[in-house]
Parts: C-alpha cells; structure tokens; sequence
C-alpha cells in the first residue's frame, strides 16, 4: 500500500536525482577535514545564509545543542520561547549538556519580542544566573513566521546587552518563501543558525550549522565530542547539495498545498481550523466534534492509507504537505476524514 504521510515533512524520500548523486558522490574522511562533497555543502550553505562557515551535523538536535554550548558556561541562562525546539523536543538537553538554565517567554503567538528580551535579562546580583543568549525561531514551530521589524526588535534588544543571538531556522527556506525575501534577509537578525536539510528539502540526513568562523570551529571540537563525526559523509552531503540548489526552490508548492488542504479541511463540519496562520507546510486544526475517538481516528486512517501523528497536547491535530504530497493525495485524505467524521 502506498501510504499518504501527512505526519511530518521529516518523511519526505530522497528524489531519484538525490540516489544517482549520492551512489556518486566524490568523499573522503570529514573528521579530517577532506571530503569533498561535505566542504561543498558547507560553503553552499554559509553562502545562502550569509555567514562565514557552516558545519554539516547529523541533526537539527545536535546543530541546536553545539550552539548552546558554544556560546554558554555551565550555569548560565538562556532566553527562548516557552514552545521552542530547544525546550520542548530535545529532552533537556541543554540542561544536560551545556548545563544551563532555561529563561522561558510564553506568548500566545510564540514570537520574542525586544521588550520580552528586555524583561528577561538578569540584572547583575550574587543571587541571579548569568544571562548568555537569546534563542530565537522562524519559522515557528506552530507554523507561523515572524516578521524581519519582530526579528530585529529582538535582535537589536540582544545586541543591547552583548548577548549573542541563534536561530533555530530548521524551516528558515519556508519562512523565506512566505516572507517573499531571500533567506539572509532573515538571518541578517541572528550571530549563528541551523537549518534542517531534512525537513521539506528531502535529503535523508542532516542540519547545518551557520556562523562566523570560530563560532563553527569551536562546534566542531565540540560535535566531535557528541560523537557527531560522520566520515565519508560527502554520500549524505550529495543530496544535500540538490536539497538546497534545486528544493528549495519548490517549497511554495508545499505551502499552496498546505493553503489547499486548509480549505478543504475547513469545509467538514467538526474541525475547527484557522487558515490565516497557515504559512508555510503545516496545518493545524481541532476536531470538535464531541466524543471523538482520537485514538481509533488516528487508527482508522492508518487502516485507509493515511499516515497522521495523534492528537497533540493542545487539542490539535498537525498535518504537512510536502514534495511528496500531491492534491490528489490531499483530496484523498480529506474524504476519508470526511466519511470517518
């Protein structure tokens, strides 16, 4: 049966062009500092980012993780919103790892704005945790992007008190095409930033990580000791190339599908979904209908081919369009949800 996946665009198959270069690809031993294809990648990237070097990781975790503990010491602070990456999905592992403290923002929009960057800054006191940076992310994990005057106002608030700023941009290229910019329009506003290659851009593995040069030098030695070196990574590096050359420049089909699969969703009595925060991949709905079986929907699709993860925390069910999404699949799945509802 051919599964119609709407659970994350992290399940995306490689493309028979990315296969053909991979079985390809010109390597040698990363660690080292010779693979081809991997330096390739990581001048692509820093490029299309607009920073000074980049470092091929295995994760968008482990990017995210090298740069907290670049730029903290054990003890410190670090400002984020309450729903981010950082704090809600990597289990704890900047408490684990860097040995840091969280300084969590909990807005209803999930954005970080200049005056919260203000109120969360430690005053200097015996008592008080040193604050050490400012995480930011956009795209959203709600799937919403921030605006580039957000994205200043929280950057220039940083810059205020010395503080660097990342960007977690596991989906920057989205938020760029919703955005309408090229991407360091956006990430003109942060010091350094990861970006997944394996979320809606296909490529089976990876993240990069972007900033000024010692910062990446310094995340080397340490993704070393996280056990993040990978070897002949150029094989993974090859489609990491195609992924950012050629899918990203296709990512505002995802986003007209996502709007699409909105729509239709929004005509079923019972769900309950808000299509002007739809903008990018990700759609996000409630079903109201009373004494629904979240369990036995999730099942009973499954049963007709539709791949969907369980309700969420909140209330919400999460579907995402990506490449290998097409609208006769979204008509598919709307009607099956259709008929079960």
């Amino acid at each position: 049966m051919k599964y119609i996946d709407l659970r994350s665009d992290t399940v995306t198959m490689p493309t028979e062009e990315m296969r053909q270069a991979m079985a390809a690809a010109d390597v040698g031993d990363d660690v080292y500092e010779d693979d081809p294809t991997v330096h390739k990648l990581e001048v692509l990237a820093a490029k299309m980012t607009g920073k000074e070097a980049a470092l091929f990781t295995p994760s968008g975790t482990m990017a995210n993780q090298l740069a907290v503990m670049c730029y903290t010491k054990r003890g410190d602070e670090v400002i984020l919103g309450k729903n981010s990456h950082i704090i809600a999905h990597e289990v704890g592992a900047a408490a684990v790892l860097a040995g840091v403290g969280y300084r969590a923002v909990d807005n209803p929009d999930d954005t970080i704005s200049g005056a919260d960057v203000e109120a969360n800054v430690r005053a200097a006191d015996i008592h008080h945790p040193d604050t050490a940076m400012l995480c930011l992310e956009n795209a959203l994990a709600n799937g919403t992007v921030v605006g580039l005057d957000k994205m200043k106002d929280a950057y220039d608030a940083a810059k205020k008190h010395n503080l660097p700023v990342f960007l977690d941009g596991a989906r920057v290229f989205n938020a760029a095409v919703h955005l309408g910019v090229p991407a360091t329009e956006i990430t003109q506003y942060c010091d350094a930033l990861m970006f997944c290659i394996s979320k809606g851009l296909c490529a089976p593995v990876g993240s990069l990580l972007c900033g000024d040069g010692a910062f990446i030098a310094k995340a080397r030695r340490y993704r070393k000791l996280l056990g993040g070196g990978m070897r002949q990574a150029g094989v993974l590096a090859a489609a990491g190339l195609i992924a950012l050359e050629k899918m990203t420049q296709r990512l505002h089909i995802d986003h007209e599908n996502a709007q699409y699969l909105g729509q239709q969703l929004s005509k079923i009595p019972g769900i309950s979904i808000d299509l002007e925060k739809i903008h990018i991949s990700l759609v996000f709905f409630n079903i109201t209908k009373p004494g629904l079986d979240h369990n036995g929907f999730a099942a009973a699709l499954l049963d007709k081919g539709v791949k969907i993860n369980g309700v969420e925390s909140d209330g919400q069910y999460r579907f995402v369009t990506h490449n290998d999404i097409s609208r006769d699949d979204i008509d598919n799945a709307v009607q099956i949800i259709k008929e079960f509802l």
